[in-house]
């Protein structure tokens, strides 16, 4: 639902410009998004281990439809019309956005991994991570629905903030925190902002925010993942927009839809394979971009001539390639690296990866309309946009070099049994025999290690 509620709104972009919202205004919004949305994730990643992950998300879901319906209300009134107040209001309301939106990863991935081990991690959340792409591709076709019908245009953004609000409420209602909730009786799940129903010991307590950012290789990670983020936040926002250039508003959202499609099994797969090579994610990553980066070449020089029968089987294969190093380091791999540490991290560092991430991805995505006014004034469209997306995977790539190296020789170096992020292999085999909780429910993989 949250990706839904996301979605809409770059759906209707020219619907927005149609009632007076500037192109440089819309790429403000993205901007403002992003900034926001990084901020907020270094907070709830933090809150989702302090606090009842359930309730931080219900607030999060709420929070967006609320900011969606005054998103409605600016384009039915004169202030979309007013230049000033238009730009203010309307970039105001989405940095309030991405800060709800922000709810969604870090908490999400909190729950998630106190449901289940880490035997066969990355297959679990490659799976767990299609929720978003449903949430997009839902959004792509309700959106050419209704834009294709006689409904007026607001009601692809009316709708689901309607069902955004309700999914809320469900979620708060009936999604216990971890397993000991589901099992015990005792355990007040809905009580607001609380924490274990048990009294934790040293293990159960949050580390902290600079203590999370200097376990191995969560920096790396963390810049890593921003350029990997770029190039899926500048096809998120910007792919509707670019296929209307040649098909109608309905069309190129159903067109569009497809990268979301490719994107599903992308996260399967990335993290499938890093399971059966010993977690060597960082690896599965890299080799998954160096293919992206040609299929970026050549859209950024025949996209606009290329045929139909080409361009669907395209977006999907780059959907799969951008979908796996997204989907898998700020799931799977996170909660690899909280497991290195004594105390609950998975949030936090989830938070740290995906913020950080999205500091980047904002910072870049102020780039995309001034590289599309050099490419449009030289004839050439959005190629060096494409162009510079491929820099931002070469980039990525040399971040996690190291990592790469480590994980090639992990089996022959004998640092590689050493403290830090290693193949869930190598950890099984060495760690110590796990704890039980007094419910007698095996309690989650943060230990050290």
């Amino acid at each position: 639902m949250a990706h839904w509620t996301r979605k809409s709104y770059t759906n209707v972009k020219v619907q927005l410009l149609g009632v007076g919202v500037t192109p440089y205004t819309l790429a403000a919004m993205d901007s403002a998004f992003m900034f926001t949305y990084a901020g907020g994730s270094f907070i709830t990643g933090m809150l989702g281990d302090n606090f009842s992950p359930v309730t931080i998300i219900a607030i999060g879901l709420l929070g967006s439809s609320a900011v969606l319906l005054l998103m409605v209300f600016g384009a039915s009134t004169s202030i979309a019309s007013t230049a000033g107040l238009c730009a203010i209001y309307f970039t105001s309301i989405q940095a309030i956005h991405g800060f709800f939106q922000a709810t969604g990863g870090p908490v999400n991935t909190v729950i998630v991994n106190n449901w289940w081990p880490k035997e066969g991690r990355g297959k679990v959340f490659g799976f767990w991570t299609c929720h978003q792409y449903v949430g997009d591709i839902i959004a792509a076709f309700a959106s050419a629905y209704i834009l294709g019908s006689s409904l007026d245009w607001r009601y692809a953004i009316i709708i689901p903030l309607v069902l955004n609000g309700l999914w809320s409420i469900m979620n708060f209602m009936c999604v216990p925190n971890d397993p000991s909730e589901f099992e015990d009786n005792n355990v007040n799940s809905t009580s607001g902002l609380v924490g274990s129903a048990n009294a934790p010991d040293e293990d159960d307590k949050p580390i902290g925010f600079c203590e999370a950012f200097s376990v191995p290789n969560v920096a790396g990670y963390a810049l890593a993942f921003g350029f990997f983020k770029l190039i899926n936040y500048a096809m998120f926002f910007q792919l509707p927009f670019i296929l209307a250039a040649n098909f109608d508003p309905a069309t190129s959202n159903i067109i569009s839809s497809l990268y979301s499609f490719g994107m599903m099994p992308g996260g399967i797969v990335c993290g499938w394979v890093s399971d059966v090579f010993g977690a060597r994610r960082a690896c599965v990553c890299a080799f998954m971009m160096s293919i992206l980066m040609p299929l970026m070449i050549f859209f950024g020089y025949f996209m606009d001539s290329m045929r139909v029968e080409l361009l669907l089987p395209l977006l999907m294969i780059m959907g799969c390639l951008v979908g796996g190093p997204n989907n898998i380091i700020t799931s799977a791999v996170a909660a690899d690296l909280a497991e290195t540490v004594s105390g609950k991290a998975c949030g936090t560092i989830t938070g740290i990866i995906n913020g950080s991430g999205s500091v980047t991805a904002a910072f870049g995505q102020m780039l995309i309309p001034i590289l599309y006014d050099y490419g449009k004034a030289r004839g050439v469209g959005y190629r060096y946009v494409w162009f510079f997306l491929v820099l931002c995977a070469i980039l990525g790539n040399l971040l996690m070099l190291p990592k790469i190296i480590k994980e090639i020789s992990q089996d022959t170096d004998p640092q590689s049994t050493k403290k830090g992020y290693q193949s869930i292999g190598v950890e099984l085999k060495n760690a110590p025999p796990r704890t039980q909780l007094d419910t007698g429910t095996q309690r989650r993989g943060i230990h050290s290690v």
